[in-house]
């Protein structure tokens, strides 16, 4: 399995100087950073330390950051670092948004300032979770950053997306061999996104009920949401994200502390990564 179809997604408040050198060191191909500022200094950061590696913003919300000022970062980044910065961009939750409303009317909006201002629709893509955001992605952009899903989302967007789109959902692991350790460590991020209305909505459609979401996820939608196990189980796991149309897919690292060193996880993970083989059952 390719190592280069596979990245790291990590938050920017906690995008310590090492990452990006380090992600490209193991040879995945994209950092992205979550909660990124409008000003896209996380991002410009990430490029100058590295000379190959490509970052994504996952995502610049528009609530708080004005189109305009997003455009003339993505310009200043573009001319200084041509064609590896990917301008991602999302509607956040309306929990957390004070004036959140209409949210696809809203991103329509951002996209034809970002159109008048010289932002490529083949050079961003959408935070896309339901079927109509998916199709608006399709339609003026060049793809689908969707977070907190399954392999069974991948197909659904997939199919919704085509084959001519990028496709790259993030998927939460916890290097750990141990399930209930494991889930001592994944439960708390998952629990974080379950009390907001796009994240319970999408894992309904998936198939989850009110009794998965309750007292901060039930063990068969931690397990869906988080890949724990050993390096070759985690790399199983995500390669479903592959076979059902991901183009590549967003590893978030989880540790039992956000401070932990994500080098010897990063390492292995790729090394496991690249020596995943899918056995041929014999005719």
């Amino acid at each position: 399995m390719d190592v280069r179809r596979f990245a790291l997604w990590r938050r920017s408040p906690d995008l310590e100087p090492y990452i990006a050198p380090a992600v490209e060191e193991v040879g995945f191909t994209r950092l992205w950073i979550g909660t990124s500022p409008g000003s896209l200094d996380s991002a410009e950061e990430a490029l100058r330390t590295t000379t190959t590696l490509r970052v994504a913003s996952g995502i610049v919300n528009i609530w708080r950051e004005d189109a305009a000022t997003v455009a003339a970062s993505f310009h200043r980044i573009e001319e200084r670092y041509p064609g590896r910065f990917l301008l991602g961009i999302g509607t956040g939750h309306p929990e957390s948004v004070p004036d959140w409303s209409r949210p696809y009317e809203s991103m329509s909006r951002y996209l034809d300032v970002l159109d008048e201002r010289g932002v490529p629709a083949q050079r961003r893509v959408l935070a896309a979770l339901g079927p109509r955001m998916l199709t608006l992605a399709r339609d003026r952009s060049a793809g689908a950053h969707p977070y907190l899903v399954t392999p069974g989302h991948t197909a659904l967007a997939h199919g919704i997306l085509g084959p001519d789109r990028l496709l790259a959902p993030e998927h939460k692991v916890v290097v750990v061999a141990d399930p209930e350790h494991a889930r001592s460590i994944g439960r708390p991020k998952v629990q974080t996104y379950l009390g907001l209305q796009n994240y319970r909505n999408n894992l309904r459609r998936l198939g989850f009920t009110d009794d998965d979401m309750a007292g901060g996820g039930s063990d068969r939608l931690v397990d869906a949401l988080v890949a724990h196990g050993t390096p070759d189980t985690i790399a199983d796991r995500l390669a479903k994200h592959l076979d059902e149309g991901a183009d590549e897919v967003a590893i978030q690292i989880l540790t039992p502390s956000v401070d932990d060193d994500l080098r010897p996880d990063l390492a292995v993970l790729a090394a496991a990564i690249e020596a995943y083989d899918v056995e041929v059952p014999e005719v």
